[in-house]
């Protein structure tokens, strides 16, 4: 504890360290963690929210699990009353974040960077309260920067600090060209802190560049420096890659309830706890004596995961289809049993038809090649019958199930 603890009451301390305990858990780096206890005693003290910022470029509106441990961090500060600044940068994503890009990002337009952003408010609004949310356009201020301004903010930042960037240090090497706009990004950044006075600013770890520039410029124009939270990136179901739509090891928030927890159950064991920790809403006691029942032995790794699937599927959905996705991924995957309210689809086509045609006929995958690795995999049964000739003909008759993967059936009829 600090000299803070001088200047409050008992009742004061109690409910720095109730907030501390909160916002620290699942934090992979506080940059420095003196100031942020600080911060909060004042705001305790003074009955004063803090400013909590989190800046986004929409350029993938799409949000899945791994964006929500940001979020869920954000909810925290919101709960204990504090302000929350989301920034739009409807300026800085015309430019697009270098990190971790090999190349120069793809720069959006106008009505790209405020379509993305509609729907980014929708999304959000499944984890955060919108309505107690402070939201901003940086192109409030930095569209109105005229060029003296910008020689004066890049004279308070060196090249070499710039060059320090991973992403820049690794094109140098590799010979690849960085564009000089490129450079302005994380001052840009840097300057939405200056202009919202930001106290503490949240982003995953491959963010910590761009934050750390909210610091540095807030302490060049005199104002008292934020506090970087970095939060962990969170890994997808493949257990190695940070969960991605690309990487396709994503659970997505708008997903269906036996999608969710379909996905939640491919979870690997080791990442059950972290994901408990930072994706769900479950308290740090309830989460510790998971973690001492999975190691003694008490509690079966599968009886966790049922517990966190049903967690993530009340969170974004309601209690009851949480239940109903349970008992369906038992019904089907603990059961093997064929699920009792799949999708009829009517066969229009011929009798007799190559699988991979079916496939995609039935809109199970999106093409032939698709569909062909699929069957490679072992993925595609027919009436429970797994195809591995990627050449079969199928006679199609009414009834027949079709499966792909571990979570797509069709019945057809004719």
């Amino acid at each position: 504890m600090g000299k803070w603890t001088e200047e409050l009451t008992q009742e004061q301390i109690t409910e720095v360290n109730r907030q501390m305990a909160i916002y620290r858990k699942g934090v992979q780096e506080l940059i420095p963690s003196e100031d942020l206890e600080r911060k909060v005693a004042k705001a305790v003290s003074e009955k004063r929210p803090l400013k909590i910022k989190l800046g986004l470029d929409p350029s993938a509106p799409d949000v899945h699990l791994g964006h929500t441990v940001v979020l869920n961090k954000i909810r925290q500060f919101q709960e204990n009353g504090h302000t929350i600044q989301i920034i739009i940068g409807d300026f800085t994503g015309k430019i697009g974040d270098p990190t971790g890009k090999s190349v120069a990002r793809q720069q959006l337009t106008d009505e790209e960077v405020k379509e993305n952003a509609r729907t980014y408010f929708e999304q959000f609004g499944k984890v955060v309260d919108m309505e107690k949310v402070e939201l901003h356009y940086n192109s409030k201020w930095l569209s109105k920067l005229d060029f003296e301004d910008v020689i004066n903010m890049a004279g308070k930042i060196t090249v070499a600090r710039l060059l320090e960037r991973d992403d820049f240090e690794k094109r140098m090497d590799d010979h690849k060209p960085i564009s000089l706009h490129e450079f302005f990004y994380p001052l840009m950044q840097g300057y939405d802190s200056v202009v919202l006075e930001s106290d503490v600013e949240l982003g995953g770890t491959d963010q910590h560049f761009n934050i750390l520039m909210g610091r540095h410029f807030q302490e060049k124009y005199g104002k008292e420096k934020q506090v970087a939270m970095l939060m962990p990136l969170l890994e997808g179901l493949d257990g190695v890659e940070k969960m991605s739509k690309s990487k396709k090891n994503y659970i997505g928030i708008d997903e269906s309830p036996n999608e969710m927890f379909g996905k939640a159950m491919s979870i690997p064991d080791e990442l059950m706890i972290k994901y408990f920790e930072l994706v769900t809403d479950t308290g740090p006691e309830e989460i510790d004596e998971m973690r001492t029942q999975i190691e003694t032995g008490e509690l079966h790794p599968r009886d966790a995961k049922m517990k966190l699937g049903k967690t993530i599927v009340k969170m974004y959905h309601d209690e009851k289809k949480a239940a109903e996705a349970e008992k369906h991924f038992i019904s089907v995957f603990s059961e093997r049993l064929v699920p009792e309210d799949i999708p009829v689809v009517k066969w229009t086509g011929e009798d007799e038809v190559g699988v991979l045609d079916l496939l995609v006929e039935l809109n199970l995958l999106t093409s032939k090649s698709e569909a062909r690795r699929m069957i490679q995999n072992r993925g595609v049964s027919l009436d429970g019958d797994k195809v591995e000739d990627p050449k079969l003909q199928v006679s199609v008759k009414v009834g027949m199930v079709v499966q792909v993967g571990k979570r797509k059936f069709v019945k057809i009829e004719m």
